[in-house]
């Protein structure tokens, strides 16, 4: 239990200074490889639900199986083996540094005013159309791109990592990649990828609330509003969020920022209307994306220090 211990703390802290270096072969794009190979097998006919079902756990069960094989061999090696393996394992799972720098690179040429590139950085981290953006919208798709991600790229993958080891981290990651490439609610995904999409609600469930909640009490509040009035703010409009945990994020961001965040959107060429969310007490700014960026760091680290403190007391009294 130590050594998981030391190797969340060795890979949090790797990813945060060194990320992932680039022309690496990233695992993620493997668990893709995998998928796609699926989705092109079964992703047809009838039964599309139960044959996206079968996808799910042989995606799931593959990647778990693979990395627990490798964890647990390199631990019999030898204690240091396995410390160094998970590390890595735990750090090349995590992406705090390569959040804030896809961010920072919509933030710096929105900030100099070149609107085109930082439209096209845009484009690279969100599925929206980012061709006639302004510079509000272009913070607000950062910005949301940020806070959702917080979750997702790094304290969902971290709790399942407090509870499992590196096996558990991939095993949410398996399930969160499942989710982004064939979750969709439109024709083609809406059965196929029903069961992943709703794994990756039940999986993110806890770790979304801990991190908005996270987000509320540590970073910057830039609205002057008072925590009560924030608190209840954040409450009721993630609730109102299509997603069932995203929405715990974007509020909280919004909220500590005094902004609006949702609204509409287009998708290749479709208006997606979203609810507005937050006070909207002031105008999103592409200074507003650094402040995201720092509520990210913030955030993560407190929910880090949280799970340290309630590992080490488990262990204590087992």
């Amino acid at each position: 239990m130590a050594a998981h211990f030391i190797a969340i703390a060795l890979g949090f802290f790797l990813d945060r200074i060194v990320g992932d270096p680039q022309n690496w072969p990233h695992p993620v794009r493997l668990i893709g490889s995998l998928i796609s190979t699926l989705t092109k097998r079964l992703n047809k006919g009838k039964a599309r639900v139960m044959k996206g079902t079968m996808a799910f756990f042989i995606t799931v069960v593959t990647v778990t199986v693979i990395v627990l094989t490798v964890v647990f061999f390199s631990y019999k090696l030898h204690l240091f083996a396995g410390i160094v393996v998970e590390t890595i394992l735990i750090a090349v799972g995590l992406a705090q540094k390569s959040l804030k720098e896809a961010a920072l690179e919509v933030y710096e040429p929105l900030i100099e005013g070149d609107m085109k590139e930082a439209r096209k950085k845009l484009s690279w981290i969100v599925g929206r159309d980012t061709e006639r953006l302004g510079e509000s919208e272009i913070a607000r798709g950062a910005i949301e791109t940020v806070s959702e991600n917080t979750a997702d790229g790094i304290t969902s993958p971290l709790f399942w990592a407090f509870l499992f080891g590196a096996p558990g981290l991939w095993m949410y990651k398996s399930v969160n990649t499942l989710d982004s490439m064939i979750g969709y609610r439109d024709e083609r995904y809406y059965e196929f990828g029903k069961f992943s999409a709703r794994a990756d609600d039940v999986l993110n469930f806890i770790p979304a609330r801990m991190t908005g909640l996270l987000i509320l009490l540590f970073s910057p509040n830039e609205g002057k509003i008072p925590f009560g009035k924030r608190f209840a703010g954040w409450r009721k409009d993630a609730r109102r969020h299509p997603s069932p945990n995203s929405g715990y994020l974007e509020a909280a961001t919004a909220w500590q920022l005094g902004v609006k965040l949702g609204g509409e959107s287009s998708y290749r060429g479709v208006i997606s209307k979203r609810p507005e969310i937050g006070p909207n007490m002031r105008k999103l700014e592409a200074a507003h994306i650094q402040t995201a960026i720092v509520q990210m760091h913030r955030a993560s680290f407190a929910f880090f220090l949280l799970m340290m403190l309630i590992g080490v007391v488990l262990y204590a009294v087992a």
